[in-house]
């Protein structure tokens, strides 16, 4: 019964959440990704307030055509689906994807977004015949997400700009394609402005398009207007009274670093959106959390995006097939100019085991990171993917080697085990290596020499854990509905967020309201987890790059 109750009103909160979700991720993606634009949901389902326009048609005057929020709507429906999905790219066919544009800037190039084109943009059939609840009995009670309607200068005002959202790139195409497709909700569905039994709130603000507007040249006070215009506009609210924003979340779609600026110096970077007393009651999600209680990070979309559970199991039967020659491998650049960096001792490392690894440079003049399938199958050629930090703790390479079955190497308990927490397993050693960056440092280990000691049955281990990851950092194709046993990356990031927001809930309703709590600084999160603190192991410090003009998310 509780399966068929979450397989009900599935597919408008996937439009919704994950194009607002998704959108917010551009800006980085910008730098080093794929925008994979994704999810079904069959086996975890949602109920969504306060969105109508879910899908709009291809905007004709340029191609930034998303959906944006409209009415207010309370929406359960049992959608089906009847249409021609592109199949999700495979790669390793030995062509350069339709579905993927890349951009080269600042000596690294990078995958920037996933661009459906082929086919060319058309109606989707769907049956848009809504259920509309009566009552709080329905069988989405407790997971309703309310979205509110934003003013447009937080989202689709925006959107309009994407030419300028960036210095040195316009952005308007790599936001195109993420609304194909019809209108979801029936003209017949019911506006309803009040909000009843939501269990979380939803705050649609592209906060990561935003601030990226205004991060080279421009004051403190202009980086900071429209965080203090929203947290203005949302304290104002009946809605953020009932838990004074606790039950609030949103995408910042950089690293939370961008949004946690300490001073009103110009010269200091980002927003100090994170540190307004409301945003301080409220969760923000990233791709990379910061030391702070009340974010929470989410995996990097990757290039793959089934629409079908087949897609997944035969996508794992190959990686678990795939004969891996290398024994380890390193892409990406150096950085010479941050000292802290292990990078250039990582390369050099490679470079004087060529028996073993397998280097892909990302550098200028020379740079193969631009071709995805020339990454892919180096990863998927090899046992081990290195992973240390680059401009910050984490890396979109992480999932890209996740998805090619090749078992990470960690060197910062920050790059992964304190951050995707919903998503990756509690116990590290069970899908991937651990070395010390301290110890790279020091000369007192060799990375060869410590691959080679890894025993064949616990890499075999490793990988199966590995494999099995893959559901769960992937944005599946929100077009079909087929993952019906599985749970992708945007269901768990949902999970996790509606299962804090209730305890959180029960906390107050118990007399037990978590106060300052809700944000504090947790000076210890970046230590290695289940070991003592000790030196060497995961120091907890605030990261801050040397040269912000680098590539913040590059490989």
């Amino acid at each position: 019964m509780e399966k068929s109750q979450w397989n009900k009103c599935h597919n408008q909160l996937w439009f919704v959440l994950t194009v607002s979700f998704l959108l917010c991720l551009v800006l980085i993606l910008s730098d080093y990704s794929s925008l994979n634009s994704g999810r079904n949901f069959s086996r975890v389902t949602y109920c969504i307030t306060n969105f109508a326009n879910v899908i709009v048609t291809q905007d004709q005057h340029h191609s930034n055509s998303l959906p944006l929020p409209d009415e207010t709507k309370r929406i359960s429906s049992d959608s089906n689906t009847s249409t021609s999905i592109p199949a999700p790219y495979s790669l390793g066919h030995g062509r350069q994807p339709n579905n993927v544009t890349s951009s080269n800037r600042n000596n690294e190039t990078r995958i920037v977004a996933t661009v459906i084109n082929t086919p060319p943009p058309q109606s989707i059939p769907y049956n848009t015949k809504t259920r509309i609840p009566h009552n709080d009995s329905d069988s989405c009670s407790g997971r309703y997400i309310y979205v509110y309607d934003l003013p447009k200068m937080f989202n689709q005002d925006l959107l309009k700009n994407c030419h300028s959202l960036q210095r040195w790139t316009d952005m308007c195409p790599y936001m195109s394609n993420m609304g194909l497709g019809p209108k979801l909700i029936d003209k017949s569905s019911k506006r309803r402005d009040r909000l009843l039994g939501d269990k979380a709130l939803f705050v649609p603000f592209y906060a990561g398009l935003d601030v990226g507007q205004y991060l080279w040249g421009y004051s403190t006070s202009v980086r900071d207007a429209s965080p203090l215009e929203l947290v203005k506009w949302l304290s104002n609210r009946p809605e953020w009274k009932k838990m004074w924003g606790k039950d609030h979340f949103l995408v910042g779609g950089r690293i939370a670093w961008d949004f946690r600026r300490q001073t009103d110096n110009d010269s200091d970077w980002g927003s100090k959106l994170m540190f307004l007393p409301e945003a301080k009651n409220m969760t923000l999600l990233s791709i990379e959390s910061s030391s702070w209680r009340n974010e929470q990070a989410i995996p990097y979309p990757t290039y793959f995006h089934p629409s079908k559970e087949s897609q997944v199991l035969e996508w794992q039967r190959r990686m678990r097939k795939r004969k891996r020659p290398y024994l380890f491998t390193f892409a990406g650049a150096p950085r010479p100019d941050y000292k802290e960096n292990i990078r250039d001792m990582v390369i050099s490392q490679c470079q004087s085991s060529t028996k073993h690894c397998k280097l892909v440079g990302c550098y200028h003049g020379a740079n193969k990171c631009d071709d995805p399938l020339n990454v892919m199958r180096v990863f998927q050629s090899s046992v081990f993917c290195l992973q240390p930090s680059g401009d910050s703790y984490t890396r979109r390479s992480i999932f890209d080697s996740i998805l090619a079955g090749c078992i990470p190497v960690f060197f910062h308990p920050g790059s992964a085990y304190v951050q995707y927490t919903w998503h990756f397993p509690s116990s590290p050693s069970k899908y991937s290596v651990f070395i010390s960056e301290n110890d790279i440092k020091e000369k007192k280990v060799m990375i060869n020499e410590t691959l080679l000691r890894v025993p064949k049955h616990e890499v075999i281990a490793m990988r199966e854990e590995v494999l099995r990851l893959i559901p769960k950092i992937i944005y599946a194709d929100p077009r079909a509905s087929g993952l019906e046993t599985f749970e992708d990356a945007f269901d768990i990031a949902v999970k996790g967020l509606l299962d804090k927001v209730e305890k959180t809930r029960r906390d107050m309703e118990e007399g037990k309201d978590p106060g300052n709590a809700f944000s504090q600084l947790n000076a210890t999160k970046f230590d290695m987890p289940g070991t003592k603190r000790r030196e060497g192991i995961g120091e907890s410090r605030s990261f801050k790059s040397t040269n912000r003009n680098l590539c913040k998310f590059s490989r």
